[in-house]
């Protein structure tokens, strides 16, 4: 599969670069037939795209937007660690996503569903993974969703 062709077709948006890390940390590491994928948020070259608390200051869609394009760079990371072989992936075992809100806020499953829906668009019944979404009070940034993955590869 030519990722970037297909996330080009079905979002409209180019493929990100796979994001740099911002600190002391590896973006993915392998044990096994496990890919354990750090944290992404929704920047693109570096920039957060997307900013605030989902309930304050962005809508539950534009939250589920951040996510997706989270998954975006989750995806872009694999991507460049398979040397474009996408299709080596076997399965996505678990998501995991936090998304910035307030006390009150309960709506955190709907907002992760935008990069449980990316995977589920690549992979198909692959796609969908174990899954956590956890709502917090801070993210990197200012950033109003992070989501991570562990996948399993050939």
């Amino acid at each position: 599969m030519d990722l970037a062709k297909f996330v080009k077709e079905k979002y409209g948006i180019d493929l990100p670069s796979a994001p740099k890390p911002g600190g002391i940390y590896s973006p993915i590491r392998r044990v096994g037939n496990l890919v354990y994928l750090s944290g992404q948020t929704s920047t693109i070259d570096g920039v957060l795209q997307y900013k605030g608390r989902v309930d304050e200051d962005l809508s539950v869609e534009e939250g589920q937007k951040a996510a997706q394009l989270c998954a975006l760079n989750l995806l872009a990371v694999l991507n460049d660690y398979l040397d474009g072989h996408i299709e080596r992936v076997k399965q996505i075992v678990q998501l995991v996503g936090f998304v910035r809100s307030s006390k009150d806020f309960t709506m955190q499953p709907q907002v992760v569903n935008g990069a449980s829906q990316v995977f589920y668009d690549v992979f198909g019944d692959s796609g969908l993974a174990a899954r956590i979404a956890l709502g917090t009070n801070e993210l990197p940034g200012g950033a109003p969703v992070e989501v991570l993955v562990i996948a399993e590869i050939e």
